[in-house]
């Protein structure tokens, strides 16, 4: 196996074509956050990204997008945004773990939302967890039949409340994939109000991924395809949500709502609209991301499996790094896994977001810095 090393933004187009053949050939593959858009997105902002292609007899074969340090410390691409990591290969494909950590100058890398499929990274895998989807079908019969087939259970009550929210603010009407750029501007500070009031880390606090996602709302590829939804009542935005769409996948990542009308379960309409306008637009699965949230109970259908882990190379860089990730990660797994530790958690966190927003730091912040 030949492995070349190279920055997202160098790839050919005649290594991205094989790259998106790889994605078309393996559904556990078809993910946009495993596409190279989604890669060379992140390599304009993060300059330590970077592809490894591993050809064989001279084709390119096989797609490992990374990121790494001066140490060699290394992980996945977009580690803590993107909720999908692979090697991307095709069928039949294997590789030796050591070599290609050797060839990428990695002396460990760390990985959380990694494809199941991955058998040459079995080895590193410390957990395995449940990453909830939802299996959709094309949609003919329109939203409130869809609803009523697909979640019989709650669509008596999420209908009554959008017909509320339509009579107290007017007519609903949901945009499956809107351009107006203000209205993503409008998510990022609804998001990044709703990180700092539940005490989460702001991450459009961050300016280089308020960046990232603008960007990524300009991609329009057919393996990539950056898609903000709006629910509107009246004129009036309620709620908003942003995520990449392949041919085949839609994956669900940042969704927020005016508090305002939170008694209205703007989230979850939201998210029931646009599974059916997903469907209908020829998607397949809708991939909910890894975590524990009740929404995604209701919505789910099944799970897939994600895994949780650290390569290594024997070095003293891995060493300290691992001794020092893995007890973090531990312990809030731990918590993630139970119930009552989860609620008191959520009740500190909330505590201290009160404080945070009601300072008087805070109290003039408008939103995230958008460019």
């Amino acid at each position: 196996m030949d492995i070349t090393v190279h920055r997202p933004d160098q790839l050919s187009a005649s290594i991205r074509r094989a790259w998106h053949r790889a994605m078309d050939e393996s559904p556990e593959y078809a993910n946009p956050f495993l596409a190279p858009e989604f890669a060379i997105g992140i390599g304009q902002y993060r300059s330590r990204a970077r592809v490894a292609v591993l050809r064989e007899n001279g084709e390119p074969v096989g797609f490992f997008p990374y990121e790494r340090n001066s140490f060699g410390v290394g992980r996945a691409i977009g580690l803590g945004l993107s909720d999908c990591q692979a090697l991307v290969h095709r069928p039949g494909i294997t590789w030796d773990t050591q070599e290609l950590m050797r060839a990428c100058g990695l002396s460990i890398f760390e990985f959380d939302h990694l494809v199941e499929e991955q058998k040459p990274f079995g080895s590193y895998v410390t957990g395995t967890f449940a990453s909830p989807v939802l299996d959709l079908e094309c949609v003919d019969s329109g939203y409130a039949e869809w609803l009523r087939g697909t979640y019989p259970g709650l669509a008596k009550t999420t209908l009554k409340k959008e017909r509320r929210l339509g009579r107290d603010l007017g007519e609903m009407r949901f945009v499956f994939d809107e351009r107006d750029p203000r209205m993503l501007r409008r998510l990022m500070q609804w998001k990044s109000a709703q990180y700092r009031r539940t005490g989460r880390m702001d991450r459009f606090a961050r300016p280089w991924i308020v960046d990232l996602v603008n960007h990524l709302s300009q991609v329009r590829d057919e393996h990539f395809t950056g898609v903000l939804s709006v629910l509107y009542a009246g004129d009036r935005p309620v709620a908003a949500h942003f995520g990449p769409r392949s041919r085949t996948v839609f994956a669900a990542w940042f969704t927020a709502y005016d508090p305002e009308f939170r008694y209205y379960s703007p989230g979850l309409i939201m998210h029931l609209r646009m599974a059916e306008a997903a469907g209908r637009h020829g998607v397949r699965l809708m991939d909910l991301g890894r975590g524990d949230k009740e929404y995604k109970d209701w919505l789910k259908t099944r799970e897939l499996r994600v895994g949780e882990g650290f390569a290594t190379r024997p070095h003293p860089v891995a060493t300290a790094h691992r001794l020092w990730r893995r007890p973090v990660r531990g312990l809030r797994n731990t918590v993630l896994a139970h119930p009552a530790l989860r609620e008191q958690a959520d009740r500190l966190l909330k505590t201290v977001g009160t404080l945070r927003t009601s300072g008087p730091v805070d109290s003039g912040r408008a939103g995230p810095r958008a460019r």
